[in-house]
């Protein structure tokens, strides 16, 4: 038994304002009160766990995640910010030589739209490989590939764009290698397949588990959980090596397809137990480079983007099988599609608790803040996100839209859930929810500052929203007598702090 105390207590639960002592037993909350619980006879032997003046929070959960994917980048050749074609090169040898035996050569992290734009097949075809190689945009969103890897994947001169995506092409018409959105699915899938043995793939999520903790995070929403990451987290709680909870979010091999038929056979959402619970049902209704918009600026429409036509049937079909969704929404269109999409949902299983999810809502108005309160939607929201969005979009102001909109939404009645997206940016929740409070990126530029929220609201965010995102607030998400002694001690509650220590069911596991 373990008593805390000596530091601020912020239970989240909006029940016991000016708790001075947090009492665990057993992996669970037992006792949250005044400094009298000290003196009852069944506290009295605890241990007592001194907060030196620290802020004591429910553990952290990051409502959108992706550490089944994020654990494997320490193994490909990080080129982020790489745009400079031998540097490319340099890497793209690195990685075959240090992996000889896969089919593919796998790089990650560089930025199309950014310092590798105009990067195609012939920059990677020049380090003379004879396997096919691509190099995964941050986002995974995109890719460029080889001539190798067009060849193995079917593409060619001829080849229509998928419904949602494109296969790049120069003025002659022929491939450049830059496959968007659903055309670099099945480039995705074919390029991880050799670095899912389930034994090394174990090891790989241990440790980048273990780093979580360590920024306080101590359980993950997977938001793109192929089958194979299902299995592989589910053997892992049973052998009892996999570090956080899990909530795993459905989804097929092949990133960004509405295509779940196979999978609607297995378990529904909220099946598992704390430790890995299957989650909403992962769709897209827009892109992620190519997001969705349909909105003004100076008066003038500014339409983009692509719309994934085959979303609400998809969404329908999982919802009878009794899934609940989340869905990724980044542009207003896509947004409203969502917004459709769960209406019909809600009108044709009245009385259900759907608890939508909108992965994202880069791009919303106040009209849709009041449609996504009124469905009870929860936004599951990357504050970190003002940075990389923040750099790329803040000279765009729309005339009735907004970007990042968490003041509005929250405004609104919509349920904000915190997160990351990891690996497209960083995972720390308190790194994150400064720039959700400062709406400032890393080189001064103020992005909507009018759309900020207080620091303490990103905890909550990250903590009671975050659970309620993922049916688990009856386990977690506060400091409350019953629930799971996840905790996080803080140096302060404000901006620029600092995670002193994390404990997992009550268990000191970072310090």
């Amino acid at each position: 038994m373990r008593a805390f105390t000596g530091g601020t207590v912020l239970t989240m639960d909006g029940a016991t304002a000016g708790a001075e002592v947090v009492v665990v037993d057993g992996g669970r909350i037992v006792a949250v009160g005044g400094r009298e619980l000290l003196t009852r006879p069944d506290v009295a032997g605890a241990e007592v766990v001194d907060l030196a003046g620290g802020v004591l929070v429910p553990g952290l959960i990051d409502a959108h995640n992706h550490l089944s994917v994020s654990a494997l980048h320490p193994q490909w050749h990080d080129v982020r910010g790489v745009g400079d074609r031998d540097t490319l090169v340099a890497a793209i040898h690195a990685q075959a030589a240090a992996w000889p035996d896969t089919a593919w050569v796998r790089c990650q992290g560089i930025d199309l739209m950014g310092a590798g734009a105009g990067i195609t097949r012939h920059n990677l075809d020049a380090a003379g490989l004879d396997r096919p190689v691509i190099v995964a945009d941050y986002t995974l969103h995109q890719c460029v590939v080889s001539t190798a890897g067009l060849d193995a994947l079917g593409i060619g001169r001829d080849t229509p764009d998928p419904p949602a995506g494109e296969i790049a092409r120069d003025g002659s018409g022929e491939a450049t290698g830059m496959l968007v959105e659903q055309a670099w699915s099945v480039a995705h899938a074919r390029s991880m397949a050799d670095f899912t043995d389930p034994d090394r793939w174990a090891e790989h999520v241990a440790d980048r588990a273990r780093a979580l903790l360590a920024e306080g995070i101590t359980c993950v929403h997977d938001a793109a959980c192929a089958p194979e990451a299902e299995a592989l987290f589910a053997t892992m709680v049973r052998a009892g090596t996999l570090p956080v909870d899990v909530v795993g979010m459905p989804h097929p091999a092949a990133l960004l397809l509405n295509e779940h038929t196979a999978r609607l056979d297995g378990p529904p959402t909220g099946e598992g137990d704390d430790r890995f619970r299957v989650g909403a049902v992962k769709l897209f209704a827009d892109g992620g480079v190519a997001i969705a918009l349909d909105a003004r600026v100076g008066g003038r429409p500014f339409r983009l983007g692509t719309l994934f036509g085959d979303l609400q049937e998809h969404a329908v079909q999982a919802a009878d099988r009794g899934f609940r969704i989340g869905v990724h929404a980044m542009g207003n269109a896509g947004v409203q599609a969502m917004i459709d999409t769960a209406g019909v949902i809600a009108r044709r299983h009245p009385g259900v608790d759907h608890r939508f999810r909108v992965e994202h809502a880069g791009v919303t108005s106040p009209a849709q803040w009041r449609a996504l309160a009124d469905l009870g939607a929860v936004a599951v929201v990357q504050p970190g996100f003002v940075q990389h969005v923040g750099e790329q979009a803040s000279g765009v102001r729309f005339d009735d839209h907004h970007w990042l909109a968490f003041a509005g939404l929250a405004g609104a009645g919509v349920r904000l859930a915190g997160s990351s997206d990891d690996p497209c940016a960083p995972s720390s929740p308190v790194w994150g929810a400064d720039l959700g409070v400062l709406r400032r990126t890393a080189s001064g530029k103020d992005f909507e500052p009018e759309q900020s929220v207080p620091f303490t609201d990103w905890l909550e965010a990250y903590t009671v929203g975050a659970a309620y995102a993922g049916g688990q607030e009856h386990e977690r998400g506060s400091i409350t007598p019953g629930k799971l002694a996840d905790l996080v001690v803080l140096d302060r509650a404000d901006t620029g702090a600092r995670v002193l220590q994390t404990y997992k069911r009550g268990a000191l596991v970072s310090s």
